[in-house]
């Protein structure tokens, strides 16, 4: 009975050597800690963090420009101090406007 089953399939399936080595590469790609899925998931973050470094990097170097030209001009240090952080003199008003969106109907 069971000749007649080992007889019935292909003596490719009957190598040993091909099936542990079929079994070793299900077990890699699959089922081990640094399988496919795995590297797909880190590779794609990788590339998000290395955009956000090159961000960071960026925003440094237009952050420290910004900040040399503030220390070297006393205009440019005024300016700012009254756009962004709505500084004033003593003897001046400050009058913000904020525009609210308009409503559709």
């Amino acid at each position: 009975m069971i000749k007649k089953f080992t007889d019935k399939i292909p003596s490719i399936l009957k190598n040993k050597y091909l099936l542990t080595g079929v079994a070793f590469l299900v077990l890699m790609l699959f089922f081990d800690g640094n399988d496919l899925i795995s590297q797909y998931r880190m590779r794609k973050e990788l590339s998000g963090l290395k955009k956000e470094l090159q961000f960071y990097r960026d925003e440094a170097k237009k952050d420290s420009i910004e900040l040399s030209e503030l220390m070297g001009d006393s205009l440019e240090l005024e300016k700012l101090g009254r756009e962004k952080y709505l500084m004033k003199r003593d003897s001046e008003d400050i009058y913000i406007i904020v525009r609210r969106p308009a409503v559709k109907k």
